[in-house]
C-alpha cells in the first residue's frame, strides 16, 4: 500500500453524490447547530445576567454550556460547508484541530460533570459548610485545573494518533474521529493510541463510579431529610445532573466500545451524530426543564427579549 506519511489533507466520508441530497444534509445540520447554538448561548446569557444564578453550581453548569457549544463548532461548520460546497476534503492541520479540539471539550464535559457532583454532595450532604468549601477561589481553581489536565490529555492523544503512518487518507466519517483515523495506519504504532483510548475509557469510568457513589451518598441523605420542599427542590438540581452524566456516558459508548468498520455507510453517521451532537442539543433542554430557578432566569430573559423588540418596533 502507498505510504502517505507526508500527507496534505484527509478525505472525509461524502453524504451523497446527489446535489439535493448534499443540501438536504446541510439543512438538517443547519437545523441541529442552530438548536444547539441557541439553547447553550441562553443558558450562558441567563447565569451571566441573573444574579440569583450567580451560585458555584450555575457556574459550572456556564462552563458546560460553553464546552457543549465548542463540541459542536469542531465538527458541525465543517460537515455543512462541505455538503454546500460538494466537496468532502480537510486539511492535515484541520483534521490535527478537530481531534485536539474534540477531545478536549469531550473529555473536559466529563471532568466538570464529576465536579458537578461533588458540588451537589457538598450542599446536600454537608449544607452548613457549603459557602467555606465551595467558594469562589475554590470554584475557578477546579474549573482552572481541570482545563489545563484537559489540555495536556487531548495533547497527548493528538501526538500519538498523527504520529504514526498512514497507508490511506480516506477517513470513513464526516470528521476526524480517532477511531476511524487508526484503521489508517500502516504500523503498530497505531497500538500506542489504542492504549491511551483505553486509559481513557478507564479514566472516565473512574469519573463515573465517583459520581455514582457520590449520589448513592446524596439520596440516602435525601431519605432522611424531614422536610418534603426540601428534597423536591434539592432532586430538581440532581436528576437532570444525572440526566446529562447519564447521557454522555451512553452516548460516548457508542463513540469507543464499537469496531471502527471500513465500509462506508450511514450507520458510521448516526452513531457519530448521536454520541457528538446529541449531548450538546439536549442538555440546555434537560436543565431548563427540570430547574425552576434556570427556567425561571430563562423566562425572563426571553420575555425581555420579546419586549425589547416590540418596543423597538413601536417606538
Amino acid at each position: 500500500m502507498p505510504n502517505f506519511t507526508s500527507i496534505s489533507e484527509f478525505v472525509l466520508l461524502e453524504f451523497s453524490d446527489t446535489r439535493e441530497l448534499q443540501i438536504l444534509h446541510f439543512l438538517i445540520f443547519l437545523v441541529l447547530y442552530v438548536i444547539a447554538l441557541s439553547g447553550n448561548l441562553l443558558i450562558i446569557i441567563a447565569v451571566m445576567l441573573d444574579h440569583h444564578l450567580h451560585t458555584p453550581m450555575y457556574f459550572f453548569l456556564m462552563i458546560l454550556a460553553v464546552q457543549d457549544l465548542g463540541t459542536v463548532s469542531v465538527m458541525v461548520p465543517k460537515a455543512m460547508a462541505n455538503s454546500l460546497q460538494n466537496t468532502h476534503s480537510i486539511s492535515y492541520s484541520g483534521c490535527v484541530a478537530q481531534v485536539f479540539f474534540f477531545f478536549l471539550f469531550e473529555v473536559s464535559d466529563f471532568a466538570i460533570l464529576t465536579i458537578m457532583a461533588h458540588d451537589r454532595y457538598v450542599a446536600i450532604c454537608n449544607p452548613l459548610q457549603y459557602e467555606t468549601i465551595m467558594h469562589r477561589g475554590a470554584c475557578f481553581q477546579m474549573a482552572a485545573g481541570a482545563w489545563i489536565a484537559c489540555n495536556l490529555y487531548a495533547t497527548l492523544h493528538t501526538t500519538s494518533t498523527f504520529s504514526i503512518t498512514f497507508c490511506s487518507n480516506k477517513i470513513n466519517q464526516f470528521f476526524c474521529e480517532i477511531p476511524q483515523i487508526l484503521t489508517l495506519s500502516c504500523s503498530n504504532l497505531y497500538l500506542i493510541e489504542v492504549g491511551v483510548l483505553l486509559f481513557s475509557c478507564i479514566i472516565v469510568g473512574g469519573f463515573f463510579v465517583f459520581i455514582i457513589i457520590t449520589y448513592v451518598q446524596i439520596f440516602a441523605t435525601l431519605l432522611h431529610m424531614p422536610s418534603v420542599q426540601g428534597r423536591k427542590k434539592a432532586l430538581s438540581t440532581c436528576i437532570p445532573h444525572l440526566t446529562v452524566v447519564s447521557l454522555n456516558v451512553f452516548t460516548g459508548m457508542f463513540a469507543y466500545l464499537r469496531l471502527p468498520t471500513n465500509s462506508s455507510s450511514y450507520i458510521n453517521i448516526l452513531f457519530a451524530i448521536i454520541y457528538s451532537i446529541l449531548p450538546p442539543l439536549l442538555n440546555p433542554f434537560i436543565y431548563s426543564m427540570r430547574n425552576k430557578d434556570l427556567k425561571t432566569a430563562l423566562l425572563k430573559l426571553t420575555a425581555f427579549g420579546h419586549f425589547h423588540k416590540t418596543f423597538s418596533a413601536r417606538f
